[in-house]
């Protein structure tokens, strides 16, 4: 698509462009971490409220408006985390869950929604191919430092299951930042 439109898969606001690739590895490396520490439902959840943090940040950073219902979804899904998080205030029964690893979970959600604003801030001015080349060229060569000496070679079954999931994340990154340049954050993460 770079050399089609023969544009410089490099951007022009590169410094941007790496805030969004060290942004989003980050709050990659926190999913990862809720969802080994964490049930994964409660850690699922926590990844999913990321579009909240993106409307409010869209309203600060990008001058979006938001409707006043939408006020009230953020409250409500607000008030459904709280529950998560301190559950001695619904059920009797209920699980306490591991407070740091809570906060890392809804930290990679929060990490998410500056990306995603970020991917929306950037749309304004440089070609989707290019915005979505800055996240693996950052998340790579992280991922290979902190994997150390823990690395396990997968079979020829999980090595094809590891290229289809990066194959159809690329198409998912391409979609959501397609949607970026034409809906507002808030409704294009959601």
């Amino acid at each position: 698509d770079v050399k089609r439109k023969r544009i410089s898969v490099w951007g022009n606001n590169k410094p941007l462009l790496l805030a969004r690739g060290a942004v989003g590895t980050f709050a990659l490396m926190c999913v990862y971490y809720s969802v080994t520490t964490l049930p994964l439902a409660e850690a699922t959840i926590f990844q999913y409220i990321h579009p909240v943090f993106t409307a409010l940040l869209a309203v600060i950073f990008l001058k979006e408006r938001i409707q006043p219902t939408t006020f009230i979804c953020i409250a409500l899904c607000l008030l459904g985390v709280y529950v998560m998080v301190r559950p001695e205030t619904g059920v009797e029964s209920a699980q306490t869950l591991p407070m740091f690893s809570v906060m890392i979970a809804i930290l990679g959600a929060f990490g998410s929604s500056i990306a995603y604003v970020i991917v929306r801030k950037l749309s304004q001015t440089e070609d989707s191919s290019v915005i979505i080349f800055y996240f693996p060229l950052v998340a790579l060569p992280t991922s290979i430092l902190f994997m150390g000496d823990n690395f396990v070679m997968p079979d020829l079954y999980l090595t094809c299951m590891l290229v289809l999931v990066g194959v159809f994340t690329q198409i998912g990154q391409l979609g959501l930042t397609k949607a970026m340049q034409t809906q507002q954050a808030g409704k294009a993460s959601a």
